[in-house]
């Protein structure tokens, strides 16, 4: 029977909630298959040290990366109670002046978490792994490769993840600042084991930066000709292609007010690309956000994964992520 016909015979309730459903799935499988890597393969994982910090195990781990090498991480975990636990994926942002451009930007959050319930992995980018080599022509084939990289690599994270017996894969959301903010914005269309997310002041749809202008003084630089063609062969390296499927998950987007490239009516239109459920809001900060952003993310994933409430006091104790003078 046509998909049509069968709508015609359900009642219209129903129907409607099925074609929802199906617009809401609807995915570019072209686009999608980009991010396939063999989800059988072994993780490989490795534990190189363990630390007992307050109520959190914290585990520096190794797993293999589909795309070659391994991936550094810490994998957070309650140091009591036997679950089910929500997991949940951190991204750090690329801030090249920071000491915190790697998986300790969330540590002390996802220690925080864990008496919450919350068994957490943190991982180092491919620009925060040794030996790393800066390639700074933005239209590179080696740039591309690591963002595609990157997202293999979280998706990787979610099958460590479930491996474990006390994570309930219901409960699995990832967080992500910056760039890795556009990471999630892709793995809301790509995997679907994701719960919610938290994407944190992170550029996430190529078409609304080229209509506010955001790419033409880079574009006219390269070549009009150029340009246009790399934008139209890359339609998968466009965040905004997934996150407008990241349906049913949940996605909230944190941005600030105090930057000079997402600026607040950059975010609005970020905002409108995004499928529903979603949350949006700004806060008087610069890029790095601040204690309010904070207080809200953890709200958000207690809501969201049905964790045990944080005193406030706990919440409070976080340390702020500073933001080192922007580089020359």
């Amino acid at each position: 029977m046509r998909f049509s016909a069968l709508l015609v015979k359900l009642p219209l309730g129903i129907a409607f909630l099925v074609l929802c459903n199906s617009a809401l799935f609807a995915q570019d499988a072209e686009l999608v298959r980009h991010f396939d890597y063999d989800a059988k393969a072994p993780l490989e994982i490795k534990v190189l040290g363990t630390e007992k910090r307050g109520e959190a195990t914290v585990y520096d781990i190794t797993y293999a990366s589909p795309k070659g090498g391994v991936v550094p991480a810490y994998l957070v975990v309650p140091a009591k109670g036997k679950g089910s636990f929500a997991g949940v994926l951190w991204g750090h942002w690329y801030w090249t002046n920071s000491e915190m451009r790697n998986r300790k930007q969330f540590l002390d959050e996802a220690v925080a978490l864990a008496p919450a319930g919350v068994v957490s992995l943190l991982t180092d980018g491919p620009v925060a792994r040794p030996g790393y080599v800066v390639d700074n022509n933005l239209m590179s084939e080696k740039r591309n490769a690591e963002k595609v990289q990157q997202v293999i690599d979280m998706r990787r994270g979610v099958d460590l993840l479930l491996t474990r017996k006390d994570i309930d894969p219901k409960r699995i959301a990832f967080v992500g600042h910056s760039y890795n903010a556009t990471i999630g914005a892709t793995l809301s269309g790509v995997d679907r084991r994701f719960k919610a997310f938290v994407l944190m002041a992170g550029s996430i749809s190529d078409e609304v930066n080229l209509r506010t202008g955001a790419y033409e003084q880079f574009r006219q630089q390269v070549g009009p000709e150029k340009f246009d063609a790399f934008m139209a062969s890359h339609k998968y390296l466009d965040e905004g292609n997934f996150v407008a499927h990241a349906a049913p998950a949940t996605v909230f987007l944190q941005y600030a007010t105090q930057e000079p490239f997402l600026t607040p009516e950059r975010a609005r239109e970020y905002e409108k690309v995004v499928s529903q459920p979603k949350r949006f809001k700004l806060y008087e900060a610069p890029h790095a956000l601040n204690a309010d952003a904070r207080r809200d993310r953890i709200a958000f994933l207690t809501e969201q994964l049905k964790l045990t409430p944080l005193p406030a006091k706990v919440i409070d104790a976080i340390p702020d992520l500073y933001q080192p003078p922007r580089p020359n």
